[in-house]
């Protein structure tokens, strides 16, 4: 039988994600990356959480800085607690040994406090500063080693950290046990931090770059969901039961609703009545199947009042529990988090359906779009596996024409049904047409409907009988008609 390896958490939750529970025990860490990219949050961030379940940390600094710089720096953090330092934090500057007497004082000069002060984890912050110190890369092997025989023995994670991009055959790299890499890059005129395990002995982990961020509460890290979820946590509902889309007309067209735990698409161009499709199928929310408003462009306010417009009281869904409303504006934030916001949404109030207003808008956030495929295979696969309905938006650019535009490449073999709306001029007047494209292991009714929008709600009639090429925009009227 496997033993599982025992596991020193982070605290940082995407982090321990991409490190599968954690660092292990009595391992050896460097953690890389330019300055400014958030090396000393994290490892002081790691230092603050690891005290707080009952660790003791020792932070040694081979560099210039003073700590009282440090922690004004830090105090401005939540995770920052003054309490614990000098009692289960102790900061040593090693600095003046190692310029006065070279790189075997501080490994002694380490190994007392460790012993001393009972340590569970150490960081040392500088690598670079020791590096340089070292006459040969065998001396630069022999301060790693013995740094790491001394912790092992006493059961102490270390952390070692460097302003240096190493390369994989740097003699540290060859040493350690993991390596974590700290990025950041402007992508047009956004800055976008990553970090990456580009070492892991031993030990599972989350590959690639994923996207992180450093806010007040310190380093936040966003697992890739296509990593996080390559197998989505469940099966799914074994059988084929319907949920009401909110259209009496609509649910008797697709021969009593839409397919449970389903994904539907509704594609059309601006005010041609997406949103307010969305908003029927959450009007059909209960308590006992709660929904979901994930949206981008809507406000919560804005929301109540359309959907009052259409005769629903969505403030009294609220109250009761029926419903909630998630509002994510387009003009910052991070695909993956929202990804996850989303999910966790979904799990902490049991949410049964979801409408996503808009799926465009993720297409905003994505820094690499190529990868937006992956993502929402990913999102749709889990929330399929959840067992939740979804309903999602996504606008065309033209009003009128045959061309279709997806928001993904493939994105139709990831929804399970596809409906169309489009404008139609008809005897010199605009209309609203809506088609069922698609409907995964269902039949359904093809035929072409004009879709009416009224304080009643949405009606759907069936209409264009006499007339071709409805769909074009500019239907020209039938042979006999």
């Amino acid at each position: 039988m496997v033993e599982p390896l025992k596991r020193l958490a982070s605290g940082i939750d995407g982090l321990d994600a991409l490190l599968k529970g954690g660092l292990i025990v009595g391992a050896s860490y460097i953690v890389q990356g330019r300055p400014g990219s958030g090396k000393t949050i994290l490892a002081n961030q790691l230092a603050f959480n690891h005290a707080g379940q009952g660790g003791r940390v020792l932070v040694a600094t081979l560099l210039s800085e003073s700590h009282e710089r440090l922690f004004q720096y830090l105090s401005t953090l939540s995770f920052f607690d003054s309490s614990v330092l000098g009692n289960q934090i102790q900061f040593v500057s090693a600095f003046d040994t190692l310029e006065r007497e070279g790189l075997e004082s501080v490994v002694k000069l380490l190994r007392g406090e460790i012993s001393h002060h009972q340590a569970t984890l150490l960081i040392v912050d500088g690598l670079l500063t020791a590096r340089s110190r070292a006459e040969t890369t065998l001396d630069t092997k022999k301060f790693i080693a013995e740094l790491q025989g001394h912790a092992a023995f006493a059961g102490c994670t270390v952390l070692l950290l460097t302003s240096s991009q190493l390369d994989d055959g740097s003699p540290e790299h060859t040493m350690v046990d993991g390596v974590v890499e700290l990025t950041e890059t402007l992508i047009g005129s956004r800055s976008v931090r990553s970090i990456q395990l580009r070492k892991t002995r031993g030990s599972g982990a989350l590959s690639g770059l994923h996207e992180c961020e450093i806010t007040a509460d310190g380093l936040q890290v966003y697992p890739r969901l296509e990593s996080l979820y390559s197998h989505p946590s469940g099966m799914g509902s074994s059988e084929l039961s319907r949920v009401a889309s909110g259209v009496k007309c609509l649910d008797q067209l697709l021969g009593g609703g839409l397919p449970s735990g389903s994904m539907t698409l509704a594609m059309g161009p601006s005010g041609i009545g997406k949103t307010s499709l969305g908003v029927s199928f959450l009007a059909a929310a209960t308590v006992k199947a709660p929904g979901l408003h994930f949206g981008f462009y809507e406000t919560p306010q804005r929301l109540r009042l359309k959907a009052s417009a259409l005769g629903h009281d969505f403030a009294a869904m609220e109250r009761s529990g029926a419903l909630h409303i998630a509002w994510q504006p387009t003009t910052e934030g991070v695909l993956d988090e929202v990804g996850a916001r989303l999910l966790h949404l979904v799990q902490a109030h049991g949410i049964r359906r979801v409408l996503i207003d808009s799926l465009g808008a993720f297409t905003r956030l994505a820094t690499h779009p190529a990868r937006l495929n992956e993502f929402f295979r990913a999102l749709i696969g889990e929330l399929r596996a959840r067992d939740v309905s979804v309903m999602a938006t996504w606008e065309m650019r033209d009003i009128f024409g045959s061309e279709i535009n997806a928001p993904a490449p493939d994105l139709s073999s990831i929804v399970d049904n596809l409906l169309l709306l489009r404008f139609v001029e008809l005897e010199s007047t605009l209309k609203r047409l809506l088609s069922i494209l698609k409907v995964r292991d269902s039949n359904y009714d093809p035929a072409l409907l004009e879709l009416i929008i009224s304080a009643h709600g949405i009606e759907l009639h069936k209409a264009f009988t006499q007339a071709t090429a409805v769909l074009s925009g500019t239907p020209t009227p039938a042979a006999g008609a």
